[in-house]
């Protein structure tokens, strides 16, 4: 599982689930990746749904597809805020478009819905946004983990080890 010399993007904003962004951190920093918090504003701290502090290393803004391997999207309500910036979804899009790994768990598709990178997908997400999914021409399957093309995608926090191993699996190909 050494991944060093990769650099992974995993994106931050307020009332992210904590396990959704600190489990692939740690996880992928094991592994060898460089992993950089990617939030509206760097510098700026966001906290979670239970107010676990997560420092944006880098703006969307400021940075690009290009300087990542794999993009990470967790779930909470952070989604719902991530797509509300325009940057945020400019580099989801570009990574999506360059064939690199896209990963969103839980209620993390719902920043997918707002690109076009799960038209034709087969994908999985929390039961409750599976109607976005579809509507935005995924095809919803209630399983642990999917993976379908570049794009991964799992349900809850509960599937984080599968979660975790098919984004490495994906990098280890790339």
């Amino acid at each position: 599982m050494n991944l060093a010399g990769k650099r992974v993007a995993v994106l931050v904003e307020q009332q992210y689930q904590e396990m959704e962004v600190w489990y692939p951190v740690y996880r992928l920093r094991e592994a060898g990746c460089e992993v950089v918090l990617v939030g509206p504003e760097a510098g700026k701290t966001y906290p979670s749904k239970l107010g676990y502090p997560a420092k944006a290393d880098a703006s969307a803004k400021d940075t690009s597809a290009d300087r990542f391997h794999a993009i990470v999207i967790p779930g909470g309500f952070a989604p719902d805020y991530i797509r509300r910036s325009e940057p945020m979804l400019k580099l989801v899009r570009d990574l999506s478009a360059q064939g690199k790994p896209v990963a969103a768990i839980c209620h993390g598709p719902w920043v997918l819905c707002s690109t076009t990178a799960l038209k034709g997908k087969k994908v999985t997400c929390f039961h409750s946004i599976k109607d976005d999914v579809t509507n935005a021409g995924g095809t919803y399957v209630d399983q642990e983990v999917v993976i379908d093309g570049n794009v991964i995608t799992s349900r809850t926090p509960d599937d984080l080890p599968a979660f975790v191993v098919a984004i490495i699996e994906q990098m280890q190909k790339g």
